[in-house]
């Protein structure tokens, strides 16, 4: 019969093994798995200082570009758009990039006739019939023109409408008043806000960015293409945005055969290059009557529109 001091003596014996196994196994390996872990550390800092550096050029190269940009913008742009009446429509996603557009059609003489910022109220699909009824009752006491309003239920789409109605050129026109009283409906409500307006325009940029990505990314996407078709079918629109892919603005307008036709996309107009071709586009918008997709995303015609010498 086995008894404990058996047990005992078995275990230290076991344990003793196993330790002397150690002992041995790493004085064993220690000299060729330290020189092979050290040798894969090193390599790996290499590699990341190799990265850091490019990294580093990347961004050099970049805000050489952007000063490339700057400089050819004062060169280039002066007298491009003397005295066109444009008005800048900035929507969410396009908030941070809009001063940078801004500042390039007043350098190529535009006269601005205003900024209108839609808030994400405007594009929330909850508000879709308080913006419906907007559309009738903030238009009922004025002569702002409900008849070519779509009537159905979208409310973006019907207020969009009535919105490119009072902002932008058409026949009869808009008075002042009118205008103003519209425009104030929708700012009071919290629907948009608005900065140096003076008269309608004759042709609009309309600043987006990425795709949305919260729950109601789909809606909000719909309410943002809605926007640019009703300012479309009024007057010259260049679409300035940030990216051409993800269901965005300018990917929707790229992928419809007809929106292409008449709407112009620029994809990178959160950079001062990009911001310089939305002024281009805009000029071949208003002088040519002639649409283009333009911009470095595979989808893009060309990187900037050819224009007349």
């Amino acid at each position: 019969m086995i008894n404990f001091r058996y047990h005992v003596v078995s275990l230290t014996a076991v344990f003793l093994a196993l330790a002397i196994g150690l002992v041995v196994g790493t004085a064993a390996l220690n000299g060729p798995v330290a020189d092979s872990l050290r040798e894969t550390v090193n390599s790996l800092r290499k590699d990341n200082q190799l990265m850091r550096q490019q990294v580093n050029d990347m961004q050099r190269e970049l805000e050489l570009e952007e000063d490339f940009a700057a400089e050819m913008a004062q060169t280039f742009l002066p007298g491009r758009l003397t005295d066109k009446r444009i008005l800048v429509l900035s929507l969410p996603s396009g908030r941070d990039h809009t001063e940078g557009v801004l500042k390039m059609l007043q350098l190529a003489g535009a006269k601005v006739s205003g900024r209108v910022d839609i808030q994400d109220k405007f594009i929330s699909p909850d508000n879709n019939n308080n913006l419906l009824e907007l559309a009738v009752t903030a238009a009922g006491p004025t002569g702002a023109p409900t008849s070519g309003l779509p009537g159905n239920g979208h409310g973006v789409e019907n207020s969009s409408a009535l919105l490119a109605n009072v902002l932008l050129d058409r026949t009869p026109a808009v008075s002042e008043a009118d205008r103003k009283a519209v425009l104030a409906a929708y700012a009071n409500a919290g629907y948009l806000t608005m900065t140096d307006l003076a008269g309608a325009a004759e042709a609009v940029v309309v600043v987006s960015g990425q795709p949305h990505v919260d729950k109601e990314s789909a809606a909000k996407d719909e309410s943002v293409v809605k926007i640019a078709e009703q300012f479309d079918r009024t007057g010259a629109i260049v679409v300035g945005g940030n990216g051409s892919t993800g269901g965005n603005l300018v990917a929707v307008v790229r992928g419809d055969p007809v929106l292409a036709q008449t709407i112009s996309t620029v994809d990178n107009a959160n950079t001062g290059q990009g911001q310089l071709v939305t002024v281009l586009a805009m000029e071949e918008q208003l002088n040519q009557k002639k649409a283009g997709q333009y911009g470095v995303g595979d989808n893009a015609g060309s990187l900037v529109p050819t224009l007349p010498r």
